[in-house]
């Protein structure tokens, strides 16, 4: 039997399978994904072949992983040496943002956006709770945020899952793709997730008034069918930072798309566009063509890859 995992807690996984049906399986033997250290060696997403252990308990055996076309993955929580997959075969992904109650950073939105870039994944950045946006520094904010990623390329969407604001459009996105969901806690990630799948009726965390940060809600990934679409979309855990794993400091241009196509005109091939002369990229940041708040993400994602 074939199927898909949809939610992976350690050693047990529900499957789903061909005809919808979801199947708890463990695996058979112990596997190892080749060049890459990682907790658990089965992901949300992750396409397998199981056997039926028990029909009376409902559980079976997965005998074989399929090959992955992408992956996303981060520094494991405890283990600093070991990668956690999320999840896997994505389609594409969904950056949740807003610009205050709490505010996303640019440095946080887009070091989501590098980690999709490297593995292949495409993008988009919803800003959420627009609803909220209605006084004059928070709508400047919400339409400086939208200008900066739609000047790059990103498809943008302003929506409120409270008053339904850009959910139609947003559903259309969605539409027989697989779509990770991803932000940091207190974006209205589940709030947003409840509307699009009303059955689930996930937990929402509270704001913490305090340090205008969100509680965390979610603590694995979860892959869900979508109520009014043939898509799925994955939910993952409320996230601080994505660890910038097996990625070298010479490919992290490759991952700022505006950064890597003005590259071409620095006068040396191996410019790292952070002191070098002649340097195209920075010329950029200095008259515009290029945000501050890029190329500033771009210098701290290089610090901190070892």
């Amino acid at each position: 039997m074939k199927g898909t995992i949809i939610r992976s807690t350690g050693s047990w996984n529900s499957v789903m399978l061909e005809n919808d049906s979801v199947i708890e399986c463990r695996l058979r033997g112990s596997y190892r994904i080749k060049g890459l250290r990682t907790t658990s060696p089965t992901s949300v997403g992750d396409k397998v072949e199981v056997t039926l252990e028990s029909e009376e308990q409902n559980t079976g055996i997965i005998e074989h992983i399929a090959e992955r076309k992408n992956y996303i993955i981060r520094k494991s929580v405890n283990l600093s040496k070991e990668a956690h997959i999320i999840a896997c075969n994505v389609d594409q992904m969904l950056v949740i943002a807003t610009v205050h109650q709490p505010r996303t950073s640019f440095g946080f939105i887009d070091r989501l956006l590098c980690t999709a870039e490297a593995y292949n994944i495409p993008a988009a950045l919803l800003i959420n709770k627009s609803d909220l946006n209605n006084e004059s520094a928070a709508a400047e904010l919400q339409s400086a945020y939208k200008a900066c990623y739609e000047s790059i390329g990103y498809k943008v969407f302003i929506a409120s899952a409270l008053d339904g604001t850009g959910m139609n459009e947003l559903e259309e996105w969605m539409d027989e793709k697989v779509t990770l969901v991803s932000g940091h806690s207190g974006v209205g990630k589940s709030t947003l997730i409840n509307e699009l799948v009303p059955e689930l009726d996930l937990r929402v965390g509270e704001i913490s008034e305090v340090h205008a940060k969100g509680t965390h809600t979610t603590t694995f990934a979860e892959m869900f069918p979508l109520e009014n679409n043939n898509g799925f979309i994955i939910d993952t855990p409320g996230i601080k930072e994505f660890g910038m794993i097996d990625m070298q400091k010479e490919e992290i241009s490759h991952f700022f798309p505006e950064i890597f196509k003005i590259s071409e005109n620095c006068k040396f091939n191996n410019c790292n566009h952070l002191n070098e002369p002649k340097c195209a990229v920075r010329d950029a940041v200095e008259n515009g063509s290029i945000p501050e708040s890029r190329y500033s993400s771009y210098m701290n994602i290089i610090e901190s890859v070892k």
